[in-house]
């Protein structure tokens, strides 16, 4: 059992995540970026895309539309004065597509996608209701003066204040770049893609998040996961 999860959905034109970035803390977020004008995909760094964050009634609520318990469920979030209203609906009666709605942002889950995520959403929970739920049973102890003493001799100089936990979360890790290339060869599960510095690596198909053309020869963008292109020193000219 772990103790973080995040798990992204990307399509043409948005992307959405699910991130858990702890099993004992009693929320997950939702975050939703899409591709700007220019082919470029927005950065939750530079504070583009939404973010919000689900309680575990939302949790439940929501697992109830997956099981298809529901046909839908719609909510408001309030941070900071902002409202913003989600929606998870299932496309028709065979509820095969799930549409999800969080502010202006929309993303469709096909049947595969919407099983990863019941499926994940469902062990998240359970670790939350394990891990999440317990209370504090250590009471803070006030320092005595030789304990104060202590601590100040003992204390590094110039440290610095851990922040505070706020309503946005950041994975480096998962976000994408946009880098063309040309495949040069494939296989069930990986593409060997030659790159603009002419080095050719072998891309898992797992970390490509964009539609592609088998066809050789033919120079196409490629949406890639920004950690296996780090691995292979693949940069974007």
């Amino acid at each position: 059992m772990v103790n973080k999860h995040s798990q992204s959905f990307f399509g043409q034109s948005t992307g959405l995540t699910l991130v858990s970035s702890s099993k004992t803390e009693p929320f997950i977020f939702l975050k939703c970026i899409k591709k700007k004008p220019d082919g470029s995909w927005e950065k939750p760094s530079l504070g583009e895309g939404k973010t919000i964050k689900c309680n575990l009634d939302e949790i439940v609520m929501i697992l109830e539309v997956l099981n298809r318990n529901k046909d839908s469920w719609s909510s408001f979030h309030n941070f900071k004065d902002v409202k913003t209203q989600i929606s998870f609906k299932w496309e028709d009666a065979a509820k095969q597509k799930l549409l999800i709605y969080i502010g202006k942002y929309s993303k469709m889950l096909n049947y595969a996608q919407t099983e990863i995520f019941r499926m994940l959403l469902k062990h998240i929970i359970q670790e939350k209701i394990e891990f999440a739920t317990i209370p504090n049973l250590n009471p803070i102890k006030k320092p005595t003066e030789s304990s104060k003493d202590h601590t100040e001799k003992n204390k590094v100089p110039n440290s610095t204040e851990l922040p505070s936990v706020k309503e946005t979360v950041e994975n480096n890790e998962n976000e994408v770049s946009n880098i063309n290339g040309v495949i040069e060869g494939e296989t069930e599960k990986a593409l060997l893609i030659q790159f603009e510095d002419n080095k050719e690596v072998w891309i898992p198909k797992s970390v490509i998040r964009s539609d592609y053309n088998s066809i050789n020869e033919i120079t196409q963008n490629f949406m890639i996961d920004n950690w296996i292109l780090k691995k292979n020193n693949i940069f974007k000219n």
